[in-house]
Parts: C-alpha cells; sequence; structure tokens
C-alpha cells in the first residue's frame, strides 16, 4: 500500500501587464505599437532622450519629451502630467531605468483620475484608491533591476518629506511591456551591479514569501537560476548577450512575482532608507540581502516548509542541491564583493542613524511579506552589518 502525501490546497490571485513582448530586436515595435494606443504621447525617459526619441523617430505618433534625471519625486510627477494636460497627450510611453517607469505610471494615472497626486498616495498622502484605468501606458525597460514593467505600483520620492512612498492600484499595469536585452548592452558596470541586485532580491523575496504560490515560486525558481549564472557576466562584459538576456528575463519574472506575493525586509528597509541617504536602490538590496537572508533562514529553519525553501534558494545559487544555507550566504557575499558594493557608511550613513532607519522600516508595507517576523533588535543588528 502505497504512502499518501498531504498536498496543501492553494487559493490565489495573479495580475501582471495585458500584453508582455520579450525579445532582441523587439524595440523596433514601439513606433508601430504605440499608434495602436493613441496620436500624441508623453514620452518618458531618462536625462539622455535621443535614444527614446529615436526609436520612435519613424512613428506616426507624435511625442513631447519629458525627462526624469534620477529618481522620481511627486514634483516630476506634478511637472509631467501638466505637460501632458497642456499637449492633449492620450498615451503614455516610458523608455528608461524603473524610476523612469514609475513617474510614467503614476503621470499616466494621473491623466485619468480627478483630484491631484497627494489624493492617491500612500503613507504622506491620503491613500485614495485610483476610480479610473490609466491612459493606455507602455513601458521599456533599459536596465535589468525593478521589473516595474510589470507591476502595479510607483515608487515616488517625497523631497520634503525626506521618504519615498507608492501610488498602488491594479489600474496602473501597464498594456503593454516590451523588453528588449539589446537596450541593457550599453548600461555601465557599477548600475549593472546595482540593478541586477535588486532583480535577484525581487526573486528571492517573492519566492521565500508568506504570500508565495505554486505560480509565483515557479517564475522565481528560474529567475534565481538565471541571475545566479550571469549577473557576473553581466557586469564583467556588458555585450555578452546571454548574460543580459538572462538578468532582462530575472528582472521582468521579479515584477511579476513581487506584484502577486509581495517582498520582505530587503525592501522594507531599503523603502524608507532610500528616502533618507543618496544610496542607490539596488546598492542597498545588494548590501542588505546577505544579512536578510541570514536572519531570516535562522528563524525560517524551525518550520519545515521554510527551511526547504531556504535550502532550496541556497542550491539554486551555488549551482549545488547539497548546499548549505550558510554556502548560499557565503555566495551572496562573494557576489556583492565581485560587484564592489560597499559599506553604508561610505554613502554617509552611522549608527546613530539607524534607530530612525528601523522604525521606518518596521512600519513599511514590504514587511508584511517577510516570511517570519524580526524584531527591533535583529533590524538594528542587520543594519549595523551592513554599515
Amino acid at each position: 500500500m502505497g504512502v499518501t502525501m498531504e498536498i496543501p490546497q492553494q487559493s490565489f490571485s495573479f495580475l501582471t501587464a495585458t500584453r508582455i513582448e520579450f525579445g532582441a530586436q523587439k524595440a523596433s515595435t514601439i513606433g508601430r505599437e504605440a499608434a495602436s494606443f493613441g496620436a500624441r504621447a508623453l514620452l518618458v525617459c531618462g536625462a539622455t532622450a535621443d535614444r527614446a526619441e529615436k526609436l520612435l523617430a519613424n512613428s506616426p505618433v507624435s511625442t513631447h519629451t519629458f525627462s526624469i534625471p534620477s529618481e522620481p519625486t511627486t514634483d516630476d510627477v506634478i511637472r509631467g502630467t501638466a505637460l501632458a494636460r497642456q499637449s492633449a497627450c492620450d498615451l503614455v510611453i516610458a523608455v528608461g531605468g524603473g524610476s523612469v517607469i514609475d513617474a510614467g505610471k503614476a503621470i499616466s494615472a494621473m491623466l485619468t483620475n480627478d483630484g491631484e497626486l497627494f489624493d492617491y498616495l500612500e503613507v504622506i498622502g491620503r491613500g485614495k484608491p485610483l476610480s479610473r484605468r490609466t491612459v493606455p501606458f507602455i513601458a521599456v525597460p533599459t536596465t535589468a533591476g525593478t521589473g516595474a514593467e510589470v507591476t502595479k505600483n510607483a515608487v515616488l520620492r517625497s523631497v520634503e518629506h525626506r521618504v519615498k512612498v507608492s501610488m498602488r492600484s491594479n489600474y496602473m499595469l501597464p498594456d503593454l511591456a516590451i523588453i528588449d536585452p539589446e537596450l541593457t548592452y550599453s548600461v555601465p558596470p557599477a548600475v549593472t551591479a546595482a540593478t541586477g541586485l535588486d532583480a535577484l532580491t525581487q526573486v528571492i523575496e517573492p519566492f521565500v514569501s508568506q504570500k508565495s504560490n505554486s505560480l509565483t515560486d515557479a517564475l522565481c525558481r528560474e529567475g534565481i537560476r538565471r541571475a545566479a549564472r550571469s549577473l557576473r557576466s553581466a557586469f564583467d562584459e556588458g555585450d555578452n548577450p546571454g548574460a543580459r538576456e538572462d538578468m532582462a528575463l530575472t528582472s521582468l519574472f521579479g515584477g511579476i512575482g513581487l506584484a502577486n506575493a509581495g517582498l520582505g525586509a530587503v525592501h522594507g528597509i531599503a523603502g524608507p532608507m532610500g528616502g533618507m541617504f543618496p544610496i542607490p536602490h539596488g546598492v542597498i538590496c545588494g548590501r542588505l540581502l546577505p544579512s536578510v537572508f541570514a536572519a531570516n533562514a535562522a528563524e525560517a529553519c524551525k518550520t519545515k516548509p521554510l527551511r526547504r525553501k531556504f535550502a532550496e534558494v541556497s542550491a539554486l545559487l551555488t549551482g549545488r542541491q547539497t548546499a548549505t544555507v550558510e554556502e548560499g550566504i557565503q555566495w551572496l557575499n562573494d557576489l556583492c564583493t565581485h560587484l564592489n558594493i560597499t559599506g553604508f557608511s561610505s554613502y554617509g550613513v552611522t549608527e546613530t542613524d539607524i534607530p530612525a532607519i528601523v522604525a521606518a522600516a518596521e512600519k513599511a508595507s514590504s514587511m508584511k511579506g517577510n516570511p517570519v517576523r524580526l524584531t527591533t533588535e535583529k533590524l538594528t543588528d542587520i543594519l549595523r552589518r551592513s554599515l
């Protein structure tokens, strides 16, 4: 008589962009695709707009360019929305990194919803839900990191409040995400490292999240495997096609994973910390990941299902089925060393700043997905180790 294995029942919902186009040369289709959505586009891009404008040079869609030179602020979104309204734009196209795409999402939402931006912001605003879909929105990432092309929120920085906050709604999922790994070939090594560590974190955290499910697990497993074999290569050889494709897929899978299964303590700390200090988001994630992984694993090892998950992550990272969690932690530390990720003290963070960072992190929405509860003392220790 065979042994009957108890299989837990699952219940989950799943959301992502309406359509995803992935592959080399896909960026050449942006102009044609845009014409099916509208006639006048606000083109949101980074500090250098030339490449984005060239991609739309032969499109029948007229464009009005709006540049986001760094992480988007609430003022950027207000100015971008005003320009789009003044120009009668019926479409928003964002070509750039996660910051550019987040700004585009927020602008496209404000074009169809009444009131002002602060009506819809979490924490520092009124947190009202959007009542209408955004104008058509096309997201074209040029970095492999945030997965913003398939998420339903925009992270904005308030200079006045020294904090990063989200605007969040199912209505904000892009209508079309065009992911062309070739757009990432020119990304410099330091940015490749930071964005790549963000992407890796965003396939690990949803995988061990309290809200994970079989569908997100499958995507995250594949993302961890690809990042483990290719992030170093993308950093060392920027024009390596296989490595860049792997990292673009990791970013995509991470975006889908976090949108459906949430994140954890790394992002719970990174969000408020990024509002307090001028540290690239991916650098914060990379510096925190080994210590958070270790702290979570120490608690998770008390329950069998979670113990299995942390062991599986370690096996995927190292490429060895028998790898221990300790070896997984060491692999993460070695990766950060290879990618030249320095401690937070090099950005001006001191031990006296830690209590304020921890207090803000404990209130962050990403903490809700962390697989275990990390005490104030443990969060403090994580930050001390990361200085």
